[in-house]
């Protein structure tokens, strides 16, 4: 205990050094600006950030994305109030009483009572996590690579949680994304698996262009096609004072707070119950609970504190399967478990034995962020809320631009742009079609770890490991995971067909994508089929699994028994997009949107990455958003001073030799740029 105690002070010692601690403040402002933006949130500032850790330490890199994570759910209470929008999926049961209060002039006391109650319960999930540290720790010493592969495997059952009531769509795309996390130099031979002699895909496909594909592109381009305000709406009056009585409030019923921080924390233990299922379970166990529940949904207080409270302690809880087991609890936490690797670091016992000092980092991170993101939301609450109102014309030429650049950093090659469009297209039509996008994300970073241990278990111990009393558990955990959300989508299935007649037989655009799917998944059998033996174990299966579950998919769309939920647990992001606007309108919009981005990359190749930005900023704002020329210049000139100062001079990043500097020498020569 004494020299976990030391390794816990080591950390904070290491956070608060200067570099580390503007780094997690930097974090904590961009988070806080993503949470007031409805529709973003904070898988995809953290899918933006990831690449940007590359030549940053593991203490340094955790610093500034959960900087970012922890308080996206502490900034997304404003539009939630201001404007009965929640920032983001989480705060969708604060607007009930949140907006209320707004309307009759207390959303300065909703923003005190929420900014509060949401540090307290961040810091009772940290202090919970800390606290778990040296229990785990004797459990993780005593376990081996079975245990940690049949962890694996609970992991990728988890997706059927994941994906609401599409369970199919979940288990075909994590399918899917297992197999993508094939793609690359075999582990036991160096056969070279589905890389069509493309050196690129030698070495696999790089996380960064797959998560900012998936998460980041669709987000924009539906803020592109729908071309509306974020948020709209007057700021209300906020000043400290008004907030003051919030605080108070929080005060008043502190013992709602640490009941609701304490379930927040415990749900969020479990994997694949996110924000959007503990908002509504806390909220319901307040008014269950608490006096005069009659008053709920009329703008009552306690409607803001004890959603607010639980959403930021269940960050805590959901870095507990994440860190000890490498079983992410949510989108996010797939994410943070793909950094994890990126800076060589495996989730399980590593981390609570020789990495301890990181994970105490983590833990203070954590910690501290609450305590900052507090405090800003407080002070600056109004300015703040001006994210809210931003334009579509204005952010999405500001946020495109660094997306690409975020992209570029992954492997610093032109594949990481065609695989970046890639995913894109795939990200957005999986979100139009109701299709869960973290299932494919977890996969695919699951799929090497479970190829690994699977490999060190049979060589080992031979098949007597599936008879390990843990993995035995784990194994009946996983069969009540699948067949919970299964058990469901099969009786509806047997009753369609019971049911069925011509007029039940349809082929709209769902069945087409999922019939792409399967054949995609049938050609990479064809083309596994002479990999050496052992090579074909995990591809194979992956892909069996995913055509199983495809074709059973195939069968309800077809049949008209696809009942896909309208959210994803664990995931802020709406399942099948629903819009006001005519679909060719949608489609048009679309294609003009990843025409803008193709034309981005091919100028980037003509005369650079930072020129580029610049002109693409200037005719982008100009021709595809019609905003005065004028404008356009100044933000154009402004993104790319901004991009030339952080990117080429701060992170020196090398950029790729465009057509124009081999036309002109001088200029490449003198710029450094092209």
């Amino acid at each position: 205990m004494e020299g976990q105690f030391a390794m816990a002070v080591h950390a904070l010692q290491l956070l608060l050094e200067w570099h580390r601690l503007l780094i997690l403040v930097l974090g904590v402002v961009i988070g806080l600006a993503i949470g007031c933006m409805p529709g973003l949130g904070g898988v995809v500032a953290l899918a933006v950030l990831i690449p940007f850790t590359y030549n940053l330490d593991a203490p340094t890199s955790f610093a500034l994305l959960l900087g970012v994570a922890a308080v996206t759910t502490t900034s997304d209470l404003i539009p939630a109030v201001l404007f009965g929008v929640p920032g983001t999926v989480g705060a969708a049961a604060t607007v009930i009483d949140g907006h209320a209060m707004a309307r009759r002039g207390e959303a300065g006391r909703a923003f005190g009572a929420g900014f509060v109650s949401a540090a307290v319960g961040g810091i009772f999930g940290a202090l919970v996590l800390a606290l778990a540290v040296p229990l785990l720790q004797p459990l993780m010493l005593a376990i081996g690579s079975p245990e940690l592969l049949a962890f694996s495997i609970f992991g990728l059952s988890m997706v059927a949680t994941l994906s609401g009531r599409a369970p199919l769509k979940g288990l075909t795309a994590a399918g899917v994304g297992l197999m993508i996390s094939m793609i690359g130099s075999g582990t036991q031979t160096g056969t070279l698996r589905w890389t069509f002699d493309w050196l690129y895909l030698f070495d696999g496909v790089p996380l960064i262009p797959v998560t900012l594909g998936l998460f980041a592109l669709p987000e924009l381009a539906d803020m592109a096609i729908n071309r509306r305000k974020i948020a709209s709406g007057a700021i209300a009056e906020v000043n400290l004072s008004s907030q003051w009585e919030g605080v108070r409030d929080v005060y008043r019923n502190w013992w709602l707070v640490l009941k609701c921080s304490a379930l927040g924390t415990a749900l969020g233990v479990v994997p694949g119950i996110g924000s959007a299922v503990i908002d509504w379970i806390v909220y319901g166990y307040a008014v269950r609970t608490e006096k005069n529940p009659e008053r709920f949904g009329t703008g009552d207080v306690r409607g803001v504190i004890a959603p607010e409270s639980s959403n930021n302690a269940k960050e805590g809880g959901h870095l507990v399967p994440t860190i000890a087991f490498g079983v992410p609890a949510g989108a996010s936490m797939t994410l943070l478990l793909g950094a994890f690797l990126l800076h060589g670091l495996t989730p399980g016992p590593d981390m609570l034995t020789k990495n301890l000092d990181i994970t105490y980092s983590i833990i203070w991170s954590l910690t501290i962020a609450h305590v900052l993101g507090t405090a800003i939301c407080l002070v600056g609450a109004r300015q703040l809320a001006r994210f809210a109102e931003m334009r579509h014309a204005i952010l999405l030429p500001m946020v495109m631009p660094i997306v690409f650049v975020a992209t570029f950093q992954a492997t610093r090659s032109w594949g990481d742009l065609y695989f970046l469009l890639f995913f894109g297209i795939v990200g957005w039509i999986m979100k139009r079609f109701a299709w869960p996008r973290p299932p494919m994300v977890l996969g695919f970073v699951l799929g090497p770890i479970f190829e690994r241990y699977l490999f060190l278990s049979n060589e080992i111990y031979g098949a007597s490991w599936m008879l390990r009393p843990v993995v035995i558990g784990i194994a009946i955990l996983i069969a009540w995971a699948l067949y919970r959300p299964l058990g469901g989508t099969v009786v509806r299935l047997v009753h369609e067909f019971r049911h069925l007649s011509r007029e039940h037989l349809k082929l709209n655009g769902k069945a087409i994508f999922t019939l792409f799917l399967i054949a995609l998944i049938v050609a990479a059998l064809i083309t596994s089929s002479g990999w050496p033996e052992i090579e074909q174990i995990v591809p194979r299966t992956a892909c069996w699994a995913a055509l199983i579950v495809a074709t059973l998919n195939l069968i309800t769309e077809i049949f008209g028994a696809d009942q896909a939920a309208t959210t994803v647990a664990g995931h802020g992001h709406a399942l099948e997009e629903k819009s006001d606007l005519p679909m060719g309108v949608i489609v048009r919009r679309a294609v003009e949107f990843f025409g803008w981005l193709i034309g981005l990359v091919a100028l980037a190749a003509l005369i650079g990455f930072i020129p580029a930005i610049g002109v693409f900023v200037v005719i982008y704002m100009g021709i595809g958003f019609r905003e005065p020329l004028p404008r356009a210049i100044v933000f154009g000139a402004a993104m790319t001073l901004f991009c030339y100062a952080l990117f080429d001079r701060g992170l020196s990043v090398p950029w790729p030799q465009a057509v124009l500097g081999d036309w002109v020498p001088a200029l490449r020569d003198a710029s450094g740029l092209m």
